[in-house]
């Protein structure tokens, strides 16, 4: 096989984010009633975080800002963009957060599929995030996938995030593998993709909306299930 290892993304690659949050902020905005500081539905309060999140994350993947700068203004942005009074318990807010979101499971479609037919195949697999240690291996643990992988670089591990070449090179030599042999599979144009092919690695990028750039990745897919006809 062309492949040997084939290293993945969690979040929105294999881990579904968007429901899986999507879970979680309803239960926060249940509990904090937050219609009471003038939010006027729950649908209102996840669309809201969802864009913000999505647009902090992004800086951080371009050098913009800190990690410590999504978790201590996120929350505040949603409350500010819905005209709602932000409460003095808005560090419970995060904190419910960060304790719930790890805690659920679910996967995107065709995940479990994939990840079962790649095992059963002989591949190494391997997870490279930009999240945290401690939340990442919580939702590793509670979608019960962690025995697919031998490794699990983040941006602790490696002292570097995506697209940083170094956190590519970090995880290639824990896998004790070269980037002919080995393949990144993710959703993040720039951290995922331009990351990995700085170090000369070939490229997955799950693309369901089918958004287009100057550069082409290795392959193109809109489904997870794409990649049985590849590997």
């Amino acid at each position: 096989m062309k492949y040997k290892h084939i290293f993945f993304d969690l979040d929105h690659t294999l881990w579904d984010f968007e429901r899986n949050s999507s879970e979680s902020l309803e239960e926060i905005f249940h509990y904090h009633e937050l219609t009471k500081y003038g939010i006027s539905s729950c649908e209102d309060f996840v669309c809201s975080f969802l864009k913000i999140n999505t647009a902090l994350w992004d800086a951080f993947d371009r050098g913009q800002l800190h990690h410590s700068y999504i978790r201590e203004n996120r929350f505040r942005m949603v409350f500010e963009e819905l005209g709602a009074e932000y409460p003095a318990d808005h560090t419970e807010i995060g904190e419910l957060y960060l304790n719930s979101l790890p805690t659920k499971k679910h996967l995107l479609e065709g995940a479990l599929d994939l990840l079962n037919y790649l095992s059963a195949a002989g591949y190494g697999m391997h997870i490279i995030t930009n999240g945290f240690n401690d939340i990442q291996s919580r939702k590793i643990a509670s979608s019960e996938i962690g025995h697919f992988f031998e490794n699990v670089v983040t941006f602790e591990t490696a002292n570097a995030k995506k697209p940083d070449r170094r956190i590519f090179e970090f995880a290639l030599g824990v896998a004790q593998t070269t980037p002919k042999e080995s393949l990144m599979v993710g959703d993040n144009w720039i951290a995922d993709v331009l990351g990995a092919k700085q170090v000369g690695m070939d490229t997955v990028y799950l693309n369901p909306a089918g958004l287009k750039f100057d550069e082409e990745p290795t392959y193109n897919i809109r489904r997870l299930e794409e990649l049985l006809l590849i590997l």
